[in-house]
């Protein structure tokens, strides 16, 4: 943990997204655009973006659903996230109490929805709390009061006496559930990977969907009607094909609901963000995603439809505003991605960080 006093920085360069080239200075570990005297320049020229952010992450499970045993552990993950730039992460569910990170000064900041909450044998065993609907509502608040601001419903998953995707919760409880959370203070987020549930989470005002594939044309105006976002990870979907593979055999109707939801998941997107609904970036990093792959989610929102600059903003700017994280404006935590090049000419420079303050110290 650092507790000196950040020294005093000096940058300049083309600051996004305004596109203006500015000299910024960095004092006690915030931004400012008056000049500080004797601040040090660690960056000039070059591209200047707030500090990316991946909006669905899982901190504390790593490869092949792994937990992390210690904080060597969950600092690796970290790590890796900020060494691809990302300097804030929400946390969409984790079975590991990641909590010790925040005494990390040197680390992303981490917005956590609690564990993922599940109907019983109806989710990733080992990860979920699960529990009878009965419960729903006293579990929620529970989560609400141990997240920062997020808790993190299961919306839907395989339900083996159907043999393909089905809700998880009666439309009556989930309504309760997002206005208890709503009372404590905490957004709401489900996972969905069908259309099911989607109009009792949407019709209880929930806050944002996870993956989303099986929004329709009529579910994408409710979504942009209330405002309600969706993160698609679309790095995640491109393995529906795989899921499909493995479960055909015993869920045939499974297996084509997963094929027909990947083959539209990109059209899905562009409908969505043509349509008003707030996109933002998320990898699903943690068991079968590595962490660190924010860049190749930023370029699958443009090759879905999104403008480069829409791209960038849904994991930048864009998300940093929505999750109540400021950009950099006077006053601003110090928390900047360098570029040698423009991201907006070529999302392939987003792999290539030049340097990164956080919290107003560079690191890496």
């Amino acid at each position: 943990m650092t507790t000196a006093v950040a020294p005093a920085l000096h940058l300049s360069g083309v600051v996004l997204p305004e596109g203006e080239h500015r000299d910024l200075w960095v004092s006690a570990g915030r931004i400012t655009f008056q000049p500080v005297a004797g601040a040090e320049t660690v960056s000039r020229g070059g591209f200047l973006l707030p500090g990316l952010v991946d909006a669905h992450c899982h901190v504390g499970i790593g490869n092949g659903g792994v937990h992390a045993t210690g904080v060597e552990d969950l600092r690796a993950q970290a790590l890796e996230e900020r060494a691809a730039g990302v300097l804030a992460l929400r946390d969409c569910g984790s079975p590991v109490d990641s909590r010790v990170l925040d005494e990390h000064l040197d680390l992303p900041r981490v917005i956590r929805a609690g564990r993922h909450i599940a109907a019983p044998r109806r989710y990733i065993p080992g990860l979920a709390i699960e529990l009878e609907p009965a419960d729903l509502v006293a579990e929620v608040r529970v989560q609400a009061r141990r997240g920062d601001g997020w808790v993190k419903l299961v919306g839907d998953w395989i339900d083996r006496g159907v043999g393909d995707l089905a809700p998880e919760w009666p439309d009556d409880v989930v309504a309760a559930a997002i206005a208890a959370a709503h009372e404590e203070g905490a957004r709401v987020t489900a996972h969905t990977f069908g259309t099911d549930a989607l109009p009792g989470l949407l019709a209880a005002g929930i806050d944002c969907i996870e993956h989303g594939t099986g929004l329709t044309e009529e579910l994408v105006g409710e979504m942009a009607r209330r405002g309600t976002a969706v993160v698609p990870t679309l790095v995640n979907v491109e393995n529906f094909p795989g899921f499909a593979a493995a479960g055909e055999a015993r869920f045939p109707s499974y297996a084509s609901t997963m094929r027909r939801l990947y083959a539209n998941s990109g059209a899905v997107v562009r409908a969505a963000f043509e349509a008003g609904v707030p996109v933002f970036a998320g990898t699903d990093a943690g068991g079968g995603i590595d962490h660190g792959v924010i860049a190749d989610e930023i370029r699958a929102l443009h090759a879905a439809g999104l403008p480069v600059e829409a791209a960038l903003a849904a994991g930048s700017w864009g998300a940093r505003e929505w999750l109540g994280l400021p950009g950099l404006t006077e006053g601003a935590p110090a928390d900047i991605v360098v570029y040698e090049t423009d991201p907006r000419v070529d999302l392939d420079t987003l792999q290539r960080p030049q340097r990164m303050v956080l919290r107003g110290r560079v690191v890496a």
